[in-house]
């Protein structure tokens, strides 16, 4: 495929054109099942070749060949393909038959049992609930026709179009509440780097959105594979959950580019399982995460969690279950928001002794306020820890912004080099005072406790006012509305959650 550098552009202007697509989220979600199918269909024709009686769990009529492709230039366009993707390929995709008037089944629905294989399976969670928001059946072609260039057979295009796949996904920061989905890779990849995955180790992330953390963890595990049956073992060291569809539908994707062919992501909410049910089966070598923070679980989830754990915040809820699937001796990283760390209400007290008398807590990074920018600016710290027993002392550091840099933004982000101080210091630790105020310290854990657990340590002092050029001032207020319109959207959906629980 020629140019692809401009594929997103390309997309995108087609996309602006149709009035069913609305913003950004829109485009990539429209691009998301699109790109799935086209993903598909070349696994799928790896698969036939490895496989002689292989089966696809798609009908015919509905395979990417037999009505996307358009090699022949005689494919459907316009209002028969607008209708085709509406009115059959979409309910077949969800499970549903297509019948004629007499009831006979003209097209078979894609159905799946317990006993389906993962990577058929996959087919029907990931269009769900999926929606095709275009209403211009030409302009619908237009976008196929251009994924349906993508070359993945060949390895230097599908390693490039990889890349491409990250700026899709780097997108989502911008994309209203879409941006809760998307940690930025410099983030997870220094996550991964310094939890040192093992051969062997399985990794859980819970909440795994996109699918960052899974391949950064197989990238770094790549990397010390050293025979062919490590690399063949790369795809069942990951597993996810992801509670909402779009993500679902991206993450998997991703997965099978970076040659997972069985993606074990699964649509659900990790929240909804007893704490106390879960065996050794449960419990992974392995956990990074970036929990959901700031929203609030129906009143029912709490019931799933013993009544000293049982909290009304996410992230609050998901350090719990991080706390009860984590094997002994293994190791976490996991990001959360200052809100963590100084809270001081009973439940998350308990959580922090829970963590601090089961876990070595080791180590806290404090990062940035603007890492996660436009989406939100609460500031968020890595917490690293491991299953070997009880904390005894924690070392907290704060990475400051890089030098020539005020804040982070969608066209200055954070990138990894800005972690090599803190990767350097890691190596050789000890404490580092700057204008009189703590960058590194350690803490016993009988300090902290003297502290009421209070994890707010080696914080960043007060900014003095910031005083901008006017480009970057109104770059500063345009990354402050998207992230208060973000807020705003994340608010109405809980009050609209609400309020249809009491209908």
């Amino acid at each position: 495929m020629s140019n692809l550098s401009n594929f997103v552009k390309r997309l995108r202007d087609i996309m602006r054109q149709d009035a069913g697509v609305n913003g950004d989220a829109q485009r990539i979600e429209q691009i998301a099942w699109i790109l799935f199918l086209k993903v598909y269909a070349q696994k799928e024709g790896d698969w036939e070749l490895g496989e002689t009686d292989y089966q696809s769990i798609i009908p015919e009529p509905c395979r990417w060949e037999n009505w996307a492709d358009n090699s022949g230039g005689h494919a459907m366009t316009g209002d028969k393909l607008l209708d085709f993707v509406n009115n059959t390929l979409f309910p077949v995709l969800k499970g549903r038959d297509i019948e004629d008037k007499d009831g006979n089944i003209l097209i078979p629905g894609v159905h799946v049992t317990p006993e389906t294989p993962i990577q058929k399976a996959i087919v029907q969670t990931t269009f769900a609930d999926a929606n095709n928001y275009m209403k211009d059946g030409v302009l619908l072609r237009q976008v196929i026709d251009r994924i349906d260039e993508l070359d993945l057979s060949d390895y230097e295009e599908s390693h490039a179009f990889g890349e491409i796949y990250e700026s899709i996904l780097r997108e989502l920061q911008s994309a209203g509440s879409s941006g809760e989905f998307y940690t930025p890779r410099a983030v997870t990849d220094f996550m991964a780097k310094m939890i040192r995955p093992k051969i062997g180790e399985r990794m859980a992330d819970f909440a795994c959105g996109t699918g960052g953390f899974l391949v950064s963890w197989l990238k770094e595990l790549k990397a010390v594979s050293r025979t062919t049956d490590d690399v063949a073992a790369l795809g069942q060291s990951v597993y996810g959950i992801e509670k909402k569809q779009f993500p679902y539908i991206l993450c998997v994707t991703n997965l099978l580019l970076h040659d997972v062919d069985v993606p074990q992501v699964y649509h659900d909410n990790a929240l909804l399982q007893d704490l106390l049910d879960y065996t050794d089966s449960d419990r992974f070598d392995v956990i990074l995460m970036n929990p959901p923070y700031g929203g609030n679980e129906k009143s029912d989830v709490k019931n799933h969690f013993p009544s000293d754990l049982a909290s009304s915040e996410t992230a609050d809820l998901f350090m719990s279950v991080i706390l009860y699937r984590l094997k002994k001796n293994g190791r976490a990283a996991v990001i959360l928001p200052d809100g963590f760390l100084f809270g001081t209400d009973n439940t998350k007290a308990n959580i922090k002794k829970k963590l601090l008398s089961e876990c070595d807590l080791h180590t806290v990074i404090r990062m940035p306020a603007s890492v996660f920018a436009p989406y939100t600016s609460i500031t968020t710290n890595i917490l690293f820890f491991d299953r070997t027993g009880p904390t005894k002392e924690t070392w907290f550091y704060r990475l400051d912004m890089p030098e020539g840099y005020k804040h982070f933004s969608k066209t200055k982000p954070m990138k990894p080099e800005h972690f090599a101080p803190a990767m350097e210091w890691w190596t050789n630790r000890q404490a580092i005072v700057e204008d009189g105020f703590d960058k590194a310290r350690k803490f016993t854990l009988a300090e902290l406790e003297e502290l009421g657990y209070n994890l707010d340590q080696c914080g960043y002092p007060h900014e003095e006012e910031e005083i901008l050029d006017p480009l970057d001032l109104i770059q500063r207020y345009q990354e402050e509305r998207a992230s208060l319109n973000a807020e705003i959207d994340r608010t109405l959906a809980e009050i609209t959650a609400i309020l249809e629980r009491k209908d």
